[in-house]
């Protein structure tokens, strides 16, 4: 099967271009391309980008809201006893039902690209065995990776260090840290130690939710880029949400983005949900809560950006739209001149497939993998200004999103199916 698509845009370069597609790959790009294809699509001067990369994710707990009830503080700490309450009768077929929905729906906006978390303080570890055979049965339009997430600490209790050990041995593709959250900072920096012994012994990457609090006296981030450069883990770390840094004072920020930069370690920022979650304990002024976007980037450290949450205990609202976290993100961290707006976009592309270290196949280049999105703009400010939803989503050369008008269709597995919504 091959594909022509004729007069996009392509970002960073000037005028109009053809891009040809065959066997899942782009095997040609130039200004006019002469060749015929299975099928010929008109981008009519319009953005064409690599597909969206969501880096954190909590594919798990989708789609709960209000169940058992809902979150008035709108606090993280609500939010984990709500989701405390739910996984107490959480099974497989819940978990799929869900997750299958806010796939479809990630994929519908741009997203063929996903870390999630599962659970697996929950002791049956269904919600790890539901998220397998989701990734197992949407591999045809998503590439997920699943982080075993210790939710409630590695070291709370009894048993959750083999629950983390037994995770991966099923099939994660992470090892998830929460050292915020265990229960002395002793603990905490012990808990980072145990994930790394994990991580090493079956060659995964950690992947973490490090420093999510308001609390300035909060710096796990350091432990955990230390560890990464004494076991010789460059790169292979990635941190979510790091809000503490907000409140940091700058001369240790200074420091830390050193260190940072120095073990390669990426930090995901999640800005609506952290815009939301965090200040709840400030009166005026308030706190934005949002790690450092632009001071991190202007210092070398990778950042890249993820949704979080889609209405559950934590977030009430959402459709998994990237440009919607990137809508906040540029809004809250001040990346509004122009060329930060412009250069915004790499923070759901290029910079979460350095986080996965696939560059060697990412991009809109000759020879990569086809995981394209047309969007309905013309350029990366008119796409956040405008918001719309993206008119093609091609996976490995393969068209799997079509919008027309207000009407969108998915195909899997050869199947087709009307979104509602769009």
């Amino acid at each position: 099967m091959s594909l022509l698509i004729r007069g996009a845009r392509l970002r960073r370069l000037d005028g109009f271009y053809d891009i040809l597609i065959e066997d899942g790959r782009i095997v040609e790009l130039s200004t006019s391309i002469k060749r015929s294809a299975d099928e010929k699509i008109d981008a009519g001067g319009r953005l064409l980008t690599p597909s969206f990369t969501d880096m954190h994710f909590h594919l798990d707990s989708a789609l709960t809201l209000g169940d058992p009830r809902y979150n008035e503080s709108g606090t993280l700490i609500e939010g984990i006893e709500i989701w405390a309450e739910k996984k107490r009768g959480i099974t497989v077929d819940d978990v799929k039902k869900r997750a299958i929905k806010a796939v479809k729906m990630m994929v519908s906006y741009g997203t063929t690209r996903l870390r999630t978390h599962a659970d697996i303080t929950e002791p049956k570890l269904s919600t790890l065995k539901g998220l397998l055979e989701v990734k197992k049965e949407m591999k045809d339009i998503i590439d997920m990776q699943i982080t075993a997430f210790p939710q409630d600490g590695i070291l709370t209790e009894r048993g959750n260090v083999e629950l983390l050990e037994k995770a991966v041995e099923m099939g994660a593709d992470n090892v998830g840290i929460i050292p915020h959250y265990e229960l002395t900072r002793e603990d905490g920096v012990k808990s980072i130690s145990v994930a790394f012994d994990i991580a090493q012994k079956y060659g995964k990457d950690v992947d973490g939710h490090v420093d999510e609090t308001d609390d300035e006296q909060s710096r796990f981030l350091e432990v955990v880029a230390a560890e990464a450069i004494k076991r010789g883990y460059e790169r292979r770390v990635t941190a979510g949400h790091a809000t503490a840094m907000h409140s940091y004072n700058d001369a240790y920020a200074y420091k830390l983005y050193r260190i940072l930069r120095r073990a390669g370690v990426t930090i995901i920022a999640n800005p609506l949900i952290n815009i939301h979650l965090q200040g709840r304990f400030d009166t005026y002024p308030k706190r934005r809560g949002m790690t450092r976007i632009k001071e991190l980037l202007k210092h070398g450290v990778n950042v890249a950006l993820g949704h979080d949450c889609i209405r559950d205990p934590w977030y009430p609202l959402g459709r998994g739209d990237m440009m919607q976290a990137l809508f906040m993100a540029v809004h809250v961290g001040h990346l509004m001149g122009y060329q930060e707006l412009k250069d915004s976009l790499d923070l759901i592309t290029i910079n979460a497939a350095k986080a996965l270290r696939i560059e060697h196949e990412y991009g809109v280049e000759t020879g990569k993998r086809a995981d394209l999105v047309l969007l309905d703009a013309r350029d990366e400010l008119e796409a956040l200004a405008l918001q719309r939803p993206p008119l093609l989503v091609i996976k490995n050369g393969r068209i799997v999103v079509r919008r027309s008008g207000s009407e969108a269709e998915l195909v899997i597995g050869g199947r087709k199916e009307k979104l509602d919504y769009v």
